[in-house]
């Protein structure tokens, strides 16, 4: 799968995305918007996405009776953290600042995963 093709697509797609990380087979591949900070640091994202590859997991045992998990959404103080399942155990991560419409922006970032996905 081209992830880094994958993260331009979806940094790009709106204003309010700040990093699009993509966490596949131990792997990080990741991107920043350009002139922007990050609020973790490396190793700190990479210990965040394996914690959250183990939440999708334990989300997946209630698949059959309340369906597939199609993303998750929390909200910080600072940003929102959208996580996305993409491929076998993969997760992408995107981070997104605040007053904006984050649905708008997940169901665009689907769009984008469903078009590499198929």
């Amino acid at each position: 799968m081209e992830y880094g093709k994958i993260c331009d697509e979806i940094l790009e797609c709106d204003k309010d995305i700040r990093y699009v990380g993509i966490y596949d087979y131990g792997e990080l591949y990741d991107k920043m918007k350009s002139g922007l900070k990050s609020h973790l640091s490396r190793e700190e994202t990479e210990m965040s996405l394996s914690q959250a590859v183990y939440r999708w997991s334990t989300r997946k045992k209630t698949t059959d009776k309340i369906g597939k998990p199609i993303y998750a959404l929390a909200k910080y103080e600072k940003i929102y953290r959208v996580t996305i399942p993409i491929s076998g155990a993969g997760l992408i991560l995107i981070s997104i600042e605040l007053n904006t419409d984050v649905n708008m922006i997940v169901e665009k970032i689907i769009t984008i995963k469903n078009k590499y996905s198929s």
